[in-house]
C-alpha cells in the first residue's frame, strides 16, 4: 500500500473550499499511484468542516478511512501551528479531528497559537497519533523543545518539499532527531497541488484501513520511503502552478475551471 501522510485538500488556506478542486486532487492522487493519503489540512483553513464533510459524503467508511469511488482511501488528519513556530500533524478518527478543530477555534490566529506542550496535552485527550511536520523548515523551532516533550510525538515527517530543496540536510537532520528520540520516520509530499503527489511516499508491505494497523506496521518497520526520480522538478512545477491559479482567483476568475477544463475529475 502506497500512502502519503501529509497532504492538503485545498489550493490555499485563505481560499473558499471548492469540492470540485478537492475531487480533482483526489483523482490526481490516484493517478499518481497512491492507494491512500492522510488529509492533514491546516487547522485554520477556511471551510475546514466543509472539506471533511465532503470527504464523508463521497467516501465509504472503511475502518478509519473513507474509500472513494476511485479506490483512494482518505485518512483524516490535521496540521496545527504551534506558538514556538512550526507545525504539528495529527491523524485519527474523523470525529476526533473535527472536535479537536472546534476546540482549537480560539487559537487559530497568529499570536494565539498554543505552545507545544499545551497542544500535546490537548491531543492526549483524543485517540490521535501526533507527529512533527517538516521539523527543520525555517522558522520552525519544534526540535528545540525539551526531549521529554518531544518524546510525546509518535513520528517525524520526512517532508517531500524539504527533500526536494535540500535532500541531504533534510534527511540527515530528520533521521538524527528520530534516532535521538527513538521515533519512526514517515513521509508526506505536503502538496496543495496535484503535481507534487508522489514526490515522496511511504510504501507498506500490508494493506491497512485503520490507524492502529498503520502504526503497528510502522513500529515493526514493515515499510519503506520512496523518493521519485525528480522531486525537485515536481515541487517546482507545483509551486509555479499554485501561484498561477491563485492569481486567476485574485483577478476574479475560476481557477478550478481553468485547471480542469470546466469539469471536475
Amino acid at each position: 500500500m502506497r500512502i502519503d501522510f501529509h497532504t492538503h485538500g485545498k489550493l490555499a488556506k485563505k481560499l473558499p473550499f471548492s469540492p470540485e478542486y478537492t475531487d480533482w486532487l483526489f483523482g490526481e492522487a490516484r493517478r499518481a499511484g497512491l492507494d491512500a493519503l492522510c488529509l492533514t489540512e491546516h487547522f485554520n483553513t477556511l471551510g475546514f468542516a466543509q472539506l471533511y464533510g465532503h470527504v464523508s459524503s463521497i467516501g465509504r467508511k472503511t475502518g478509519d478511512a473513507f474509500e472513494l469511488p476511485n479506490g483512494l482511501r482518505v485518512f483524516p488528519g490535521m496540521e496545527t501551528d504551534v506558538a514556538e513556530g512550526g507545525h504539528i500533524l495529527s491523524i485519527g478518527p474523523m470525529d476526533a479531528i473535527l472536535e479537536l478543530n472546534r476546540r482549537l477555534e480560539p487559537n487559530k490566529a497568529p499570536g494565539a497559537f498554543l505552545p507545544f506542550a499545551e497542544l500535546m496535552d490537548l491531543f492526549d485527550q483524543y485517540p490521535v497519533y501526533v507527529g512533527c511536520a517538516h521539523p527543520f523548515r525555517s522558522p520552525g523551532h519544534v526540535p528545540e523543545q525539551p526531549a521529554e516533550q518531544l518524546k510525546r510525538l509518535s513520528f517525524l515527517d520526512l517532508n517531500g518539499k524539504d527533500m526536494a530543496e535540500d535532500p541531504k540536510r533534510t534527511e540527515k537532520l530528520t533521521r538524527a532527531m528520530a534516532k535521538k528520540l527513538s521515533l519512526p520516520v514517515i513521509s508526506g509530499s505536503d502538496t496543495h497541488q496535484a503535481i507534487q503527489y508522489g514526490c515522496i511516499s511511504t510504501v507498506f508491505k500490508s494493506d491497512c484501513t485503520t490507524f492502529r494497523q498503520l502504526m503497528d506496521e510502522i513500529g515493526c518497520g514493515h515499510y519503506s520511503i520512496e523518493l521519485s526520480k525528480d522531486p525537485a522538478g515536481q515541487v517546482r512545477r507545483a509551486s509555479s502552478l499554485k501561484k498561477r491559479l491563485k492569481d486567476i482567483y485574485a483577478r476574479g476568475g475560476d481557477y478550478v475551471a481553468a485547471l480542469t477544463g470546466g469539469a471536475a475529475v
